[in-house]
């Protein structure tokens, strides 16, 4: 490991503070990280450069500070599944959008999933109420007409942020479902960031779910607008409306995100080709549909099932589930989705 340390390529320009870092980090540091440790110490020394600003350097020190303390909170939930809920901070507990929210919030807990918010009001505060304390987090952000996080999460498992950026890193890194409640300006622009992550493959594949309460017409009239001008004009594509359902009930809601992961697991790129991880192994003929529907998003071969590839044998929790494996294209994110609809047929 220390020789993988001093022969790294990163430097910080002068060979002696190179020198310095990588004793140092060999005297206080341990762990298989400890090179990552070193290029950031590194990156630190950079930033004293005189171009860049004090400015510069009190935003990007903020923002470590705050993805340090969200990496260690969600760190002891690495095995929970979990949903973000996004919604108004204006929505009264009488509303029935509220009462969907927190509803839906209560189901899924109760099948073991845990709730993230924006710890605030509103349909935040109805996911945190149907989940309770134990099953919750709340993200916030510091403005100027300040609230206190709701009263539904435990202070262990709340963080406050001071740039919008930090939080929805935290938002998008930690959680394996997205619900999309009736709000404003921000919950579509939560919404429509995390369907870009999704769309080019910025985001790992899950399920973004628009919920309303039946008769509703809120998102529905957003679909509309995406299908007849996003769509009419050729913004996006067909495939890309599978990125996201629309449902109008707490149960509709809860069964889509089971229904993600009912064969589904995860999936990661090993060089050049994609290894999908299954609960289950596909029948032949299964398999074969797959192949003749979605040919267009492999680049070469076909879709084959194996067990783990030799890159993967070290995740030891994962290493015996079989494996979807291909050449994909990384591009066409919402046929991807599609063929994860499929698998989960099974």
């Amino acid at each position: 490991m220390k020789e993988k340390i001093t022969n790294r390529v990163y430097s910080s320009g002068n060979e002696l503070l190179d020198k310095k870092i990588g004793e140092l980090v060999d005297e206080f540091a341990s762990g298989e990280n400890i090179d990552i440790a070193r290029e950031i110490i590194v990156t630190g020394f950079k930033l004293l450069n005189p171009q860049i600003s004090r400015l510069d350097l009190k935003i990007l020190n903020s923002s470590l500070k705050e993805v340090y303390k969200a990496f260690m909170m969600f760190s002891k939930y690495r095995g929970v599944k979990k949903v973000s809920v996004f919604g108004s901070a204006r929505t009264r507990p009488e509303n029935p959008n509220y009462k969907i929210a927190r509803e839906f919030s209560s189901k899924i807990a109760k099948l073991g999933y845990m709730i993230i918010t924006g710890a605030g009001p509103g349909i935040m505060q109805a996911g945190n109420e149907g989940a309770g304390p134990d099953k919750s987090f709340g993200v916030s952000i510091r403005l100027p007409f300040e609230y206190e996080p709701n009263p539904h999460i435990a202070k262990d498992k709340v963080l406050k942020f001071k740039y919008f950026f930090a939080r929805k890193l935290a938002f998008a890194k930690e959680t394996n479902a997205i619900v999309l409640c009736h709000g404003g300006v921000g919950t579509l622009d939560e919404g429509f960031e995390l369907l870009t992550l999704l769309q080019t493959g910025k985001s790992n594949p899950l399920p973004v779910v628009m919920l309303e309460p039946a008769g509703g017409t809120y998102w529905k009239k957003l679909d509309d607008f995406i299908k007849t001008e996003m769509l009419g004009e050729g913004l996006v594509s067909e495939e890309d409306l599978a990125l996201y359902r629309i449902v109008y009930s707490a149960d509709e809601a809860v069964e889509e995100v089971c229904n993600f992961y009912k064969n589904y697991h995860s999936l990661r790129f090993v060089g050049e080709l994609l290894s999908i991880r299954m609960q289950r192994k596909l029948p032949e003929t299964a398999l074969a549909a797959l192949n003749e529907k979605f040919a267009s998003i492999v680049v070469n071969g076909s879709i084959s099932q194996s067990g783990a590839l030799a890159e993967e044998e070290n995740e030891t929790d994962l290493a015996a589930m079989p494996r979807l494996v291909f050449n994909f294209n990384r591009r066409n994110y919402g046929k991807l989705r599609m063929l994860i609809d499929e698998i989960n047929k099974f």
